[in-house]
């Protein structure tokens, strides 16, 4: 585990280091390598050298320092520092760079923009059917730059660009909250990325491109078949415009109320020191490191503290030695 660049005293810098020996020596370390270390495959035939490895005299070799994987006979090394490297069905959140013709382009920490194209997205009437040169015109009402957008990645086109599908409410917009940025391999890829923290009032969503959104809490509805049925394609278009200039006045009235904000801070700087002690960021650990600060009525800015980093890491250290004795 790699030491957080911190500004710690002598006495700090003790802490930090005796709880991430104690750490480290809960985890599991029989299939991690680092460069120019031989790879055990137990002499078996017909052995696939993957990614991150090397055949040197007969032996296989790490190439790259991470975690051997095996898939069947296939071997290779996942490495932990890595850029973002996505795979269908990824949850992702990306802030959109430009509006090109029937698609926008997002940045979502990966070697290129990706592209969400307009047919591969819910219009805010709701309703399915064919994008019209209207909608083309009026792309700018639903993303413009700088907005920031949950999607899903749906594959990789022949032209090695990735697309984007956003077909469900619970995709879209973020607003009212900030987004985050940490190291992806720090995210791991879970059945559920989408969290609605009711004590809080808040909404996190962990993208797997190390992109997190934290938020006040949006309810979602889908409309009825019977009030899409209903609509012609005028009133739909009135609807619409109606529903832009009124959210303007409905967003100059609303406003966050402070409670939530503060947990909204909270939580991203919880997020913020997991990234920089290292450690894997889950909604759980993001809750008690929350639940911590409120225990010892610590400010939000001093969460991002020397003093409360090595404290996080200590408390860590010992639920985790707490764990081991139970089982």
């Amino acid at each position: 585990m790699r030491g957080p660049q911190l500004s710690l005293n002598q006495t700090q810098k003790l802490r930090l280091e005796a709880a991430l020996e104690k750490l480290e020596s809960f985890s599991s370390k029989a299939n991690s390598v680092t460069v120019a270390d031989t790879i055990p495959v137990n002499y078996e035939d017909g052995v696939l050298k993957g990614h991150g490895t090397s055949e040197i005299d007969g032996s296989v070799v790490a190439t790259v320092c991470g975690v051997v994987e095996r898939v069947n006979k296939l071997v290779y090394v996942r490495a932990l520092r890595a850029r973002y490297k996505p795979e269908i069905g990824d949850i992702i959140v990306g802030r959109v760079n430009e509006v090109a013709p029937k698609r926008w382009r997002l940045e979502i920490n990966f070697s290129q923009d990706a592209v969400l194209m307009l047919s591969s997205m819910n219009l805010p009437d709701g309703i399915q059917r064919r994008r019209t040169a209207v909608d083309e015109l009026n792309m700018r009402c639903i993303f413009e730059e700088g907005d920031v957008i949950c999607a899903e990645v749906r594959g990789f086109q022949h032209d090695g660009s990735l697309h984007l599908q956003a077909r469900s409410q619970k995709y879209g917009k973020l607003e009212r909250g900030q987004m985050l940025t940490v190291p992806p391999y720090l995210v791991k890829r879970r059945k559920q990325h989408f969290h609605h923290l009711d004590q809080y009032g808040i909404d996190l969503i962990l993208g797997c491109n190390g992109f997190i959104w934290v938020g006040e809490h949006v309810n979602t509805k889908d409309p009825t078949e019977e009030e899409q049925a209903s609509k012609s394609e005028q009133e739909q278009v009135a609807t619409k415009l109606n529903r832009n200039a009124a959210s303007l006045e409905e967003q100059e009235r609303t406003y966050t109320p402070l409670e939530t904000r503060q947990n909204i801070c909270r939580m991203a700087n919880a997020a913020r020191v997991l990234s920089t002690l290292g450690f894997s960021i889950t909604v759980e650990l993001l809750i008690e490191i929350v639940n911590l600060s409120i225990s010892l009525k610590s400010d939000i800015r001093e969460m991002l503290g020397s003093e409360f980093c090595v404290l996080v890491a200590e408390v860590e250290a010992e639920r985790r030695s707490a764990k081991i004795k139970k089982k």
